[in-house]
């Protein structure tokens, strides 16, 4: 069995996601940076990752840039996968390892079916004004990734920007602080169906809570969301019915309901003698 997951927001949680006080007991730190902690997960989500590590391949699938993904100590040291999708889908790690050919693949169709990245930025900064940018990055050559002061951002011209750019063949995404702009072809799907063919186990279960995490979860036998982050919003909205749970807890201990979840599906699959598992 294949578990892919997000994990920003969704296994691990920085100090602004927690969602408790840092001294809470039971968090123990995923990601250590000049001796501070810039992420954590839970004592218990950790525990249930580690067993089900032992027993079935699982890919974090993350929107970081690969560099930003090999700083989470937790994936490092602990738990240390075969797999990794990073940069939302546009690289592929093998043994830690860039997959070149997965790369130039995903080039060439960003360079067919979307508008260049300097436009697409002049349409941003139309937007988003200088004094609301606390940070801009043109992230692994492949998109942009914005630190805004969100309150101060006016979201009905955010919305409307996503659907100019939607046009352009690129998709905006707002989790917390950070403003996404991403290539169409720079997705999780794409990326998480290549490496379940390369892999040849089934079935899958997924994770997420973002906008660019749907197609991960759209595209998985099983699929579990936290209750925060876009997706749950977009379901609170009443506009979309999502054909997947949500946890009952918001922030870090989300993660305990996930990996709960995620080894609940394993078990039943296992007793059931579905496979290969």
């Amino acid at each position: 069995m294949i578990y892919a997951s997000d994990l920003d927001r969704t296994l691990i949680y920085s100090l602004g996601a927690i969602g408790v006080p840092e001294n809470t007991p039971g968090l123990i730190p995923a990601e250590i940076i000049e001796e501070k902690t810039r992420s954590y997960i839970s004592q218990q989500a950790l525990n249930q990752l580690i067993d089900l590590n032992t027993r079935i391949i699982f890919i974090p699938v993350t929107t970081r840039t690969i560099q930003q993904y090999k700083r989470i100590n937790l994936f490092q040291e602990t738990v240390i996968p075969d797999y990794a999708v990073t940069s939302n889908g546009g690289n592929i790690l093998i043994g830690g390892v860039v997959d070149k050919e997965w790369r130039e693949s995903i080039s060439r169709l960003v360079a067919r079916y979307s508008a260049g990245a300097e436009e697409v930025r002049s349409y941003i900064k139309a937007v988003v004004r200088e004094d609301w940018i606390i940070s801009e990055n043109y992230c692994d050559d492949l998109f942009y990734s914005f630190m805004v002061y969100r309150d101060q951002l006016p979201l009905d011209e955010i919305t409307n920007l996503s659907d100019r750019l939607y046009n352009l063949g690129w998709r905006v995404s707002l989790q917390g602080r950070k403003l996404y702009a991403v290539p169409a072809a720079v997705n999780k799907s794409d990326a998480i169906l290549h490496l379940r063919r390369t892999v040849r186990s089934e079935p899958m279960v997924a994770s997420g809570d973002s906008l660019l995490d749907k197609s991960l979860l759209e595209s998985a036998d099983y699929a579990i969301a936290p209750c925060h982050g876009e997706i749950f919003a977009e379901q609170q909205s009443g506009l979309v019915k999502s054909r997947y749970p949500f946890t009952k807890e918001s922030g870090v201990f989300a993660g305990d309901e996930i990996l709960q979840y995620v080894n609940m599906i394993y078990n039943n699959l296992t007793a059931l003698g579905v496979g290969p598992l």
